[in-house]
């Protein structure tokens, strides 16, 4: 039985390769991890009109494997803004190639802070 996606669109879609392996044949955990920072990006980058920088990342619990060929699919949700910073919600979902079920494989919270052309904390502009 799937699991129930968010209701948004995800941000990135991507197919996991034989390159984002281990030895094993596993797909790298950072691998999922760099995709989820990117999908969060987009979002900070585009709340922030400008630079945004990753400065945290909050807890991430594997819940399953994504194996060679799978899509995975990355949603993001901006959950909060400060001053200068946004926490954005990230879930990574996987479909085998030759199903319609979807699973969820992880969640994080990436913190991000607005920067200027000189990389310091800028003010976020109005939403």
């Amino acid at each position: 039985m799937a699991d129930a996606r968010p209701p948004e669109e995800p941000v990135i879609r991507v197919v996991a390769m034989p390159a984002d392996t281990n030895p094993a044949g596993d797909i790298f955990g950072g691998w999922l991890m760099s995709w989820m920072d990117l999908a969060a990006s987009t979002m900070a980058s585009r709340r922030a009109r400008g630079r945004a920088a990753t400065i945290a990342v909050e807890s991430m619990t594997f819940l399953r494997p994504v194996v060679v060929g799978d899509e995975v699919s990355f949603y993001a949700r901006l959950v909060a803004t400060g001053r200068t910073s946004m926490k954005i919600d990230v879930e990574a979902w996987r479909r085998h190639r030759e199903s319609d079920e979807t699973h969820q494989v992880t969640s994080a919270t990436f913190t991000f802070v607005a920067i200027g052309a000189d990389r310091r904390p800028r003010e976020l502009p109005p939403a």
